[in-house]
């Protein structure tokens, strides 16, 4: 059967961080061909030509994957929610946000540990909350937090391959 498990998990050694390191959005484009595969990672068939916008992160910033499963309906999906903490508010930043408020990308998620996940495969990752704060104290966010939410077939995918040295990659710093 397609769906009995195929390995076991032994304790893995205590060698890992959490947190993000950055994000990058891609535009959603449909004709984008990603191929999967057996072990569920993911490689785009060419990242060149793609231009994918880099965002640094720094502290309080996640990526969690909620399981929902119907035994009754025989249904499984998979809710990627990726929480974005944005320092400093600018009329820049303004703009951006709401254009990644209007639109749907994919976004690729980099974490301390040198991985990297695609969220909104399929479908994109829209932005279900936030807020623009200017903090009430000193020492209060003066910026932008940002939830996005993608609900996909399978959780987000291992990204393989060199994938930074095809995308153009826009850093802001130009």
């Amino acid at each position: 059967m397609a769906c009995d498990i195929t390995d076991g998990r032994v304790l893995p050694c205590k060698d890992t961080v959490g947190g993000l390191k950055n994000v990058y959005f891609i535009n959603y484009d449909s004709t984008d061909t990603f191929t999967e595969t057996a072990d569920d990672t993911v490689a785009h068939t060419d990242f060149t030509g793609l231009t994918a916008y880099q965002y640094a992160l720094k502290g309080t910033s996640s990526l969690t994957q909620n399981i929902t499963s119907s035994r009754e309906n025989g249904t499984t999906f998979f809710e990627q929610v990726l929480e974005l903490t944005l320092p400093k508010l600018s009329s820049a930043d303004n703009k951006e946000i709401k254009l990644l408020a209007f639109g749907r990308p994919r976004i690729v998620v980099e974490d301390y540990n040198g991985n990297y996940f695609l969220v909104g495969r399929e479908h994109g990752a829209d932005v279900t909350g936030g807020t623009v704060v200017t903090g009430a104290a000193m020492g209060d966010l003066s910026g932008y937090t940002l939830t996005f939410t993608g609900m996909e077939k399978k959780p987000s995918n291992f990204i393989t391959g060199d994938w930074i040295s095809e995308a153009t990659i826009d850093d802001g710093s130009a």
